[in-house]
């Protein structure tokens, strides 16, 4: 449909640079653990036959935005392959399009700078912007899931002649020092920003999405960079532009977003799919997310396979019980195996009598015959307690968990295995068997 609506306006009216977006998506996302040992957070597969990054990509295309930079720096091999040309995306344009940006040596900087902070990896590519001239910047995290019309947020930041919006989400006020606060008057214009204040007078959290007037920005970013070099919005520039008189609004969101950036939202996140209702709705027509996936035979469930409240990806194979689970392209469940409360990610195979129960099992993992995995009491991980803490078992991809062995809650597991690396075949909740020690 994207493509047919292209052609009938032509292309050139489709790139118009009136606004940009500028997409941050090089973080390690470390509170992830293990699933970004290897790949940059909005890599992570996410609701079986996506990736993180897909959503803010989707939501770019569906609200006319057709020229997008991809900021990468983590591990970013994966993701850039799943970006591609931009072609799952209709980003795939002569003028305009996605473009990747990493970091990049600089005339008389033989070293080349990383991106020190989210203004910072703006002002780094200032010239890119300045190219493609645009009236107003969007600024993007890439590891979010939501859907956002953001040409609505656009008209309100033209409305108010602002040099910044910020979109904005209630939470509990019991909630609120955990963010970024925005303090507005009653017509919702910014007069204070609290970072994670102890006593918040406001419940409206930025949600690190922003809309600037492009020469207000570029003035803020020059003249910041001259102070802090790790330069960030939250910290920096919004702040200073609040200081210095500049006209900034909340632009309020009522809608499903999600930041997954620990284990447990992750997991949450995918779970919440599956529900009757759900409060993400992945199915609408009007409001697609696209993504760059393999062509796949269509998924197969067997006379002894079994599937309850489940997303099952094409190229699926089902012998076994699968219940209340999300499961990304090629995994095979074979007979008598039973998958509870589960992401099992692309490639991945459980072997018959194998019982899984609320575990992440990442892509290309055998779990062979017998494995009992997600049992026992929910003891923190002894390693990386603030990281593994809610009873979920997590493997990293490309694992191999031998014939028999009994897994607890709070485990990890990264590595090809053997029955040696387990007291008698047992692996304690909270304990965890890495290879490589920098894995976990």
């Amino acid at each position: 449909m994207l493509l047919i609506f292209s052609a009938l306006l032509g292309d050139d009216d489709m790139s118009k640079n009136e606004m940009i977006a500028m997409l941050l998506a090089g973080g390690q996302g470390s509170r992830l653990g293990v699933l970004t040992n290897k790949i940059a957070k909005p890599a992570v597969a996410f609701g079986g036959m996506y990736r993180i990054i897909d959503f803010p990509l989707s939501n770019c295309v569906n609200s006319g935005v057709y020229n997008v930079g991809v900021l990468t720096q983590y591990q970013p091999l994966r993701l850039n392959k799943h970006i591609g040309i931009g072609f799952a995306w209709d980003l795939d344009r002569r003028n305009g399009g996605v473009t990747i940006l990493a970091p990049h040596v600089k005339a008389g900087d033989e070293s080349g700078e990383w991106f020190m902070g989210t203004a910072n990896a703006i002002y780094q590519n200032i010239e890119y912007i300045d190219a493609n001239d645009p009236e107003y910047v969007l600024v993007l995290s890439g590891d979010h899931i939501y859907k956002m019309d953001y040409s609505r947020m656009l008209e309100f930041h033209k409305k108010n002649n602002c040099a910044a919006t910020i979109a904005v989400l209630e939470v509990p006020f019991e909630e609120a020092s955990r963010f970024g606060i925005m303090n507005t008057k009653d017509d919702d214009k910014i007069y204070e920003f609290e970072e994670k204040p102890a006593n918040p007078k406001s419940n409206l959290a930025s949600m690190g999405i922003y809309i600037f007037t492009w020469s207000k920005l570029r003035e803020a970013l020059i003249k910041d960079n001259k102070v802090h070099p790790d330069s960030d919005f939250g910290m920096h520039i919004i702040p200073k532009m609040l200081a210095d008189g500049e006209n900034i609004y909340a632009w309020r969101f009522k809608d499903y977003w999600k930041d997954v950036g620990t284990i447990e939202s992750y997991w949450q996140a995918n779970m919440e799919l599956i529900k009757t209702l759900p409060s993400f709705n992945l199915y609408e027509d009007f409001w697609k997310i696209y993504t760059n996936s393999d062509i796949q035979p269509p998924q197969y469930i067997s006379p002894t396979g079994h599937v309850k409240k489940s997303i099952i990806s094409d190229g699926c194979e089902i012998y076994g019980d699968v219940e209340n689970s999300v499961l990304s392209p090629d995994v095979i469940i074979e007979e008598g195996a039973f998958v509870k409360d589960s992401i099992i990610m692309k490639g991945t195979v459980i072997k018959s009598g194998a019982v899984i129960d609320r575990c992440v099992i990442d892509e290309s993992c055998v779990i062979e015959k017998d494995v009992k995995m997600g049992v026992g009491d929910n003891i923190p991980n002894e390693l990386k307690p603030k990281i593994y803490n809610t009873g979920i078992t997590v493997i990293g991809e490309n694992s191999f968990v031998p014939e028999g062995v009994t897994i607890g809650k709070n485990c990890v597991i990264h590595g090809k295995t053997s029955s040696a690396d387990y007291t008698n075949s047992i692996l304690e909740s909270g304990k965890s068997i890495i290879m490589e020690e920098e894995d976990l």
